[in-house]
């Protein structure tokens, strides 16, 4: 006799894959605040109860979606760029970027214009994309640590988001409008950048004399008899 599928999450390796899938084409179709958790469901061919096992939310779709991408690009890492400028090894991924997203630009345009006045879900969608992008730089061999490492994945976010409204509308071949407005937006990038690498270069002698400060400060404590710091 024929076993009969099980049908958990568990033993649906391509489940995740539906329910992102079955959210990206009703974006396209609808709104996103009138994309209910049932019709995600029904769409996707599971039941609410198996959805509600593999995402809390339509954001964590989302977020699943933003992975998606994340993959597509990080498994597309050129190689042949390790000896270009930082600029264009930045350039190159949010093209790949860019073109991983096309598929899904009708979808998008519906996410972007339910976000656009959300405080609260761009906080989220932001912090997203700080996960996103430490890894998309890494792989850019951009480094993200250190003082200045947050100012580079903020600034890469700030960057693609800006050239990322010019895209949804863009229908040139090649997009061209897109292209222009990575390029006016990196050169602002990189004026920031380089402001900020002055700025940590003057603050450098400050945060050493303060570390020797707490240094001090805490020999200082340890040397007391405990009845003096009592």
């Amino acid at each position: 006799m024929a076993r009969k599928a099980d049908t958990s999450p568990d033993m649906k390796p391509d489940a995740r894959t539906r329910v992102v899938d079955a959210l990206m084409a009703l974006a396209a179709e609808n709104r996103w605040d009138a994309i209910t958790l049932d019709d995600i469901a029904t769409r996707a061919s599971i039941s609410l109860a198996d959805l509600r096992d593999l995402f809390p939310s339509k954001g964590a779709m989302l977020g699943g979606f933003i992975r998606r991408i994340d993959r597509v690009v990080l498994e597309g890492r050129a190689t042949d760029l390790a000896d270009e400028p930082a600029r264009d090894r930045v350039l190159d991924l949010m093209i790949r970027r860019f073109d991983a997203l096309m598929p899904y630009r009708a979808a998008l345009k519906s996410i972007h214009a339910a976000f656009s006045g959300d405080l609260l879900g761009l906080a989220a969608l932001n912090q997203q994309a700080l996960n996103s992008w430490r890894y998309l730089l890494a792989s850019a061999d951009i480094e993200t640590d250190g003082p200045l490492g947050f100012v580079k994945l903020q600034g890469a976010i700030l960057v693609f988001a800006r050239a990322f409204r010019t895209f949804l509308d863009d229908d040139g071949t090649d997009l061209p409008k897109t292209m222009a407005a990575l390029d006016r937006e990196l050169s602002r990038g990189e004026w920031v950048l380089r402001r900020a690498e002055g700025l940590n270069r003057l603050m450098a002698p400050l945060r050493g004399f303060c570390r020797a400060a707490n240094e001090a400060r805490a020999d200082r404590r340890r040397m007391k008899p405990e009845a003096d710091i009592a």
